[in-house]
């Protein structure tokens, strides 16, 4: 079959691989009809997700038929399925407790995350080996291991682009919103107008806020969010805390979601300084987005962090989070948790998430899908892949 594969910082290859197969009862394997390059892929692209081994086959956002299936598997060869981007067993304690992406048995090498971060999370899709090191989704076929728990079946007469995004972006722009606690009426401040910072905002809206900002420097992706009936502001632009408070009677947004992470761009002197200090390696990711939410939050209010982030950060302002009063909530995604409910939104007309989709390409093309995607050219938003295309 053909797979998107990584070969370095900046280096995608469509390649010939082996077929998955089954390696136990509860693995499925999947015929990819639809796939997406996901804004924490530029992460891997970018070269700064460590233990990435040359070859592996990316992507966590995909669905498609199942072809063949295990022993003990509920599912049928015929089945239209999406799956979730982390792997989860099910059974475990944070899996009972609907806490999937801190799976305590999905994760093979939970003995590199321990080290790194204290306790392993679950294992997730094409994301590199200390997640699991299992072979992702942009690619003609997948194995899908517990599929028995993470295979959701998605009705006929919904496209894929309609539901493909159950997989990771709604649930995780959702979760960053219902992560708030949003209150009807109250201010939600999206930092980061991507696809994740797209669903936020139109989550915050479905769970009742009465006013969005959002914050970008992007021109067609604050546009989008202007569709969603946000108030946008360039972050690029000076004195962005005193326009933040103006917006909000002197108070600040009483809640403020960072969708940016790790990677976090701008001209500001923040963003300057920690180009700096990670080009040195004094710290390794670039927060100025985040001590940007947190400096504009109101008092008493929550900011919510689904932006991806992976080390150490400096400048941290924990003294204004401290003083202030402030709620961090942040993590990956527990899609499993709510996938269904999302489901229900798309089926009952409430949103139609195909909407923050800008480019489609054959598998063949992933490379350029990459460097489009990553280099915001033409636009780009999103960017879909079709593996079966000619």
């Amino acid at each position: 079959m053909k797979a998107a594969r990584w070969h370095g910082k900046h280096d995608i290859r469509v390649d010939n691989v082996p077929d998955p197969v089954i390696l136990d009862t509860r693995d499925a394997i999947l015929r990819v009809t639809t796939t997406a390059i996901c804004g924490s892929d530029l992460h891997i692209y970018d070269g700064v997700i460590p233990t990435m081994e040359e070859g592996d086959i990316l992507g966590h956002e995909f669905m498609g038929i199942v072809e063949e299936v295990g022993k003990e598997n509920g599912l049928r060869k015929g089945d239209r399925v999406v799956i979730p981007f982390q792997i989860a067993c099910g059974h475990c304690h944070y899996c009972q407790k609907q806490l999937t992406a801190l799976c305590d048995n999905t994760n093979p090498n939970a003995d590199k995350m321990r080290v790194l971060y204290g306790q392993p999370a679950a294992g997730l899709f094409g994301y590199s080996h200390l997640y699991g090191g299992y072979p992702g989704g942009q690619a003609e076929y997948v194995r899908v291991p517990c599929a028995d728990f993470g295979a959701f079946k998605v009705p006929d007469e919904l496209t894929d682009e309609q539901v493909l995004f159950l997989t990771d972006i709604f649930p995780t722009g959702f979760m960053a919103a219902e992560n708030c606690g949003i209150e009807p009426g109250q201010t939600v401040a999206v930092w980061g107008c991507g696809p994740v910072g797209q669903f936020a905002i139109r989550s915050a809206f479905l769970l009742g806020a009465g006013r969005v900002i959002a914050l970008d420097n992007i021109a067609e992706r604050l546009q989008m969010a202007r569709a969603a009936g946000a108030e946008t502001l360039d972050d690029g632009e000076n004195d962005l805390q005193a326009k933040v408070r103006q917006m909000t009677h002197g108070r600040g947004p009483e809640h403020c979601i960072d969708c940016v992470g790790m990677e976090a761009h701008g001209a500001t002197l923040g963003a300057i300084y920690d180009r700096v200090k990670t080009a040195v390696m004094l710290e390794t990711d670039r927060s100025h987005a985040l001590r940007s939410a947190i400096q504009a939050c109101a008092k008493g209010g929550t900011v919510s962090i689904p932006g991806v982030y992976g080390g150490f950060l400096d400048k941290f302002p924990l003294g204004a989070a401290f003083a202030k009063g402030l709620t961090l909530k942040m993590g990956q995604t527990n899609v499993h948790r709510y996938l269904p409910r999302l489901l229900d939104y798309i089926l009952k007309g409430k949103i139609d998430p195909s909407f923050v989709i800008t480019h489609r390409l054959a598998l063949q093309d992933a490379a350029k899908g990459y460097s489009t995607f990553h280099d915001k050219d033409d636009k780009c938003i999103k960017v879909v892949l079709k593996p079966q295309a000619a």
